[in-house]
């Protein structure tokens, strides 16, 4: 009788590699040229404004994007781009300070774009340092204290803080409790603030308090001040490659020389705000960009049912939705900075546009979220990490509510707020 043989089992370290066609996923490219000025919103900027935004969006795309979702993803500070952006004249926020070639409020703004659209952070660090600390010193100290600070800042040989919100006084910061109590040679702080950005990484802080004449003024004071106490908040979801303080002021003396003499309101608070808020809206185009054009580059890319995203009606519509509204937010943008170059930037126009980008920018990035499916949420793909960050610039210099209440009561004459 003859025996079959059986054949021998092969190990499979020794077979070839044999995927099925379509189990390998392809490398995306979502750094690629895309319009993303379809009216040519920006056609018309200066020389001296496209030099600016070009350089911030040199340095975001060679200097931040590299290495930024990691700094993200620890939650770490990279302390050293914030020199860097000094280097390269991109901090001012469109402040003049001597020394430095003129920079317009529409060259920040683009400034702004650039660098949220590289990250959010990066963005926030302009914001904090120039957009308040520095424009507090320029708008309300004396001669020597601009002197002593602005070009200090500017060039980021020194950080800067902005303290006014505190752990109860949030939206209805205007209530602050701080104390500065008068005392031999210059006033004594006491109290606590939080969310302050660059709070506790040594530095200067502008910090807003009540003085004995119930009106609200700033100060100057050095981080290392006896009594002043910072903690980094951690555990937040998003901008988390910038630290927000928690500080605590004990009996900190500030000598007189550090009072900012034109901070005597808190009217004079509210003009450095005033300005913010533009900003925000510029970070806000940022955002909504970086998403937009990951939208776009994926939807070309990604195949599903045997034909790229792109082909789909539903996935054309989208893309078409999403661009008509990251041009609504340039085209506002743009305007409310011509006004604001024209002295008339009203409080109720610098809430519209706060306001409209912050939520637009929402609208996009959740969008892009969604079409980019499962990989919408990896952070190498620029979508998830945008999307957090806009839930912060949604709510900072003033939640969707509050911008919704000066509107309204500037539409009505009618005071809606408690």
């Amino acid at each position: 009788m003859t025996t079959q043989s059986t054949p021998a089992e092969k190990d499979p370290a020794d077979m070839p590699g044999t995927f099925p066609a379509g189990t390998i996923e392809p490398e995306y490219v979502l750094s690629g040229a895309v319009e993303i000025d379809p009216a040519g919103v920006f056609s018309s900027i200066s020389p001296a404004e496209r030099t600016f935004r070009d350089r911030a969006r040199t340095f975001a795309t060679e200097e931040i994007l590299p290495v930024i979702s990691d700094y993200w993803n620890r939650s770490d500070y990279p302390l050293h781009l914030i020199k860097r952006l000094g280097d390269l004249d991109l901090l001012r926020d469109g402040i003049d300070v001597e020394g430095f070639e003129p920079m317009s409020k529409m060259a920040a703004g683009l400034v702004t774009m650039e660098l949220s659209r590289g990250d959010g952070s990066i963005g926030t660090v302009v914001g904090v340092q120039g957009g308040l600390a520095l424009r507090s010193v320029a708008y309300c100290g004396s001669p020597e204290q601009k002197h002593r600070w602005l070009p200090a800042l500017a060039r980021g040989e020194e950080y800067g803080a902005f303290a006014l919100t505190e752990p109860t006084h949030g939206s209805d910061s205007v209530g602050l409790e701080t104390t500065a109590t008068p005392t031999r040679g210059g006033i004594i702080l006491n109290g606590e603030k939080k969310w302050i950005g660059n709070g506790s990484i040594g530095g200067v802080t502008v910090v807003w308090a009540r003085a004995d004449d119930g009106q609200v003024h700033g100060y100057l004071v050095p981080q290392d001040s006896p009594g002043y106490s910072a903690t980094t908040i951690e555990g937040k979801l998003s901008l988390r490659a910038i630290w927000q303080a928690h500080i605590r002021l004990e009996n900190v003396f500030v000598p007189t020389e550090n009072e900012l003499p034109l901070a005597r309101s808190f009217k004079d608070t509210s003009r450095v705000l005033l300005a913010s808020r533009l900003g925000v809206a510029w970070s806000a185009v940022g955002h909504a960009t970086a998403c937009y054009e990951t939208a776009v580059q994926y939807a070309a890319q990604r195949k599903q049912f045997g034909r790229p995203l792109a082909a789909s009606q539903i996935i054309q519509e989208r893309l078409a939705r999403m661009q008509s509204e990251l041009v609504t937010m340039q085209l506002m943008a743009a305007q409310m900075t011509r006004l604001d170059e024209a002295g008339q930037l009203t409080p109720a126009r610098a809430s519209l546009v706060k306001f409209t980008c912050t939520r637009t920018a929402r609208s996009i990035a959740s969008n892009a979220r969604d079409l980019l499916g499962g990989n919408g949420i990896l952070l190498e793909n620029r979508v998830a990490r945008h999307l957090a960050d806009i839930e912060a610039i949604h709510t900072y210099e003033g939640t969707e509510t509050v911008q919704a209440l000066i509107i309204g009561r500037d539409i009505t004459g009618i005071s809606a707020f408690a």
